[in-house]
């Protein structure tokens, strides 16, 4: 605990770079920023700068908002077809699309300029530098990295580019193993320098545009030229005695988190049980038809549909010592396989990611250019009764993210638990049908409503991976807890 800021993160250096920024006088938004560009190189395999994000700034006095830089449908018809890969979570499987054609329009690096430009403090130059640095230098893979680079082997082997970075010499890089990538040092620096032109309309976005065009994707010219982060007001729900802030349309995530906050509010007077989870998170799964898809690109969906019914991802929550509270969650899909020369920039696969597009089950279905992706990603804030911040987190997981958010804050605000123990409590999800459990949740006969059950042998990256910053009721202690199944760490300032 403290009380001059903390930073949550999915990995301990990313988490560092963001308590640093913090006691060189940065804020919040500063340490987001750094400590997201150091995750492109400490989490390459999850985020990097042709991933999309959203991120949450919730400041002591003034409005909430949220920056959707989430990647969007190119305008180009692909020449190649996908390639399907099959990833293993020891107890459940999923699979992917890489290749040319799964890779969308990117912005997260537009985002975070964004938000920069309206809560930061030092120079994005200044920002930068640490993890251009640590590209240079080489970071060794954790446990972490490393068991992502295990299960996304096929991924990383799929194209000369992408297995000369990750396997050298025909060995796929193991814990302990020191990833260097000088040429993604020099595209951040970039960055920090130049802010986001060189990857909207200069020379690395021609770059990645003309390797995607050479593989055979979709993505143009003008989809980059285009792009622009979208600042919007954050989506509010009620539940019990606090005002849960989150991700609004065009991202799904944010939206069906608060359809199962509303659904619990009014079903259960006290802390719900697995049973009462298990139906708030069907009843929120239910609604996820062509039809919510669809709206969520309609002006004042949100709202409506609160009225009737009330990937591979990394998240990083600060909160600085002023109060202001920022969360950013972004994500490279899976990796496309393609790594474009000269910039260490390994383009991301969300056109590939069954659970974003729904033309990869129905070409009918596909999304007009320049369309947002519907997105799982809901960085969250938890308001108290007086407007003051309690807590700020967000997920990695893909279509679990909501699922472990909602957990997160039902132990955070019905059973009073303290970060970590809200973090890592075990964990229940509904997809399609069947409820996946982790060991150590205690259920009653008859919970998963006759669902079938599929028990996991040990806590499992499948559940998510949260991240949680906290501040006290008098604002005078900080706290923050990050989640074990991906290798999550805090830093304080």
């Amino acid at each position: 605990m403290t009380s001059r800021g903390i930073v949550a993160a999915g990995h301990p250096r990313t988490a560092d770079v963001g308590a640093a920024i913090l006691r060189e006088g940065g804020s919040a938004a500063d340490a987001l920023v750094a400590a997201v560009l150091a995750s492109w190189v400490c989490e390459p395999l999850l985020t990097g700068p042709a991933a999309g994000g959203h991120l949450l700034a919730v400041p002591a006095a003034g409005p909430a908002l949220a920056i959707d830089a989430f990647c969007a449908a190119p305008s180009g018809t692909p020449a190649s077809p996908l390639r399907a890969v099959d990833v293993d979570f020891g107890d459940a499987h999923q699979t992917f699309h890489v290749g040319g054609a799964s890779v969308g329009a990117f912005g997260l690096a537009d985002g975070l300029v964004a938000l920069h430009d309206r809560h930061g403090r030092m120079r994005l130059e200044d920002l930068a530098a640490p993890a251009s640095r640590m590209a240079h230098e080489g970071v060794p893979l954790n446990a972490g990295q490393a068991y992502v680079a295990r299960i996304l082997e096929g991924i990383l082997r799929s194209t000369p580019e992408a297995e000369a970075l990750w396997a050298p010499g025909g060995r796929l890089l193991v814990e302990h193993d020191v990833l260097r990538s000088p040429e993604l040092g020099d595209t951040i620096a970039r960055i920090g320098s130049e802010g986001a032109g060189p990857l909207r309309d200069g020379d690395l976005a021609a770059a990645c545009v003309a390797w995607t065009a050479r593989a055979g994707g979709a993505l143009r010219a003008e989809d980059l030229a285009d792009y622009r982060a979208v600042v919007r007001e954050p989506v509010r729900v009620g539940y019990r005695d606090r005002t849960v802030l989150t991700t609004p349309p065009p991202s799904a995530g944010g939206l069906l988190l608060a359809l199962a906050l509303g659904r619990l509010d009014r079903a259960t007077a006290g802390p719900p049980g697995p049973a009462e989870l298990v139906a708030a998170m069907a009843a929120a799964e239910e609604e996820r038809t062509d039809a919510f898809v669809a709206g969520l690109d309609v002006p004042g969906h949100a709202d409506r549909l609160l009225a009737l019914r009330l990937g591979s991802t990394t998240h990083v929550s600060v909160i600085d010592g002023d109060g202001l509270a920022c969360g950013a969650t972004s994500t490279n899909g899976e990796g496309s396989g393609l790594v474009v020369p000269g910039t260490g920039i390994h383009l991301n696969n969300v056109m590939g990611e069954e659970d974003l597009n729904p033309a990869l089950a129905d070409p009918a279905r596909a999304f007009p250019p320049g369309r947002r992706m519907p997105s799982m990603m809901a960085p969250t804030a938890v308001l108290r009764a007086d407007g003051s911040t309690e807590a700020i987190l967000g997920s990695a997981g893909s279509m679990r993210i909501r699922s472990a958010l909602l957990q997160t804050v039902v132990a955070l605000v019905d059973r009073g638990c303290d970060p970590q123990a809200a973090v890592t409590a075990p964990r229940v999800h509904v997809e399609d049908g069947v409820v996946y459990r982790e060991p150590g949740l205690a259920a009653p006969e008859g919970w998963t409503g006759g669902r079938p059950l599929v028990d996991f042998a040990a806590p499992s990256l499948f559940f998510g991976g949260v991240q949680i910053a906290t501040r006290s009721a008098d604002g005078g202690a900080l706290a923050a807890a990050a989640d074990p199944r991906r290798g999550g760490a805090v830093a304080v300032a």
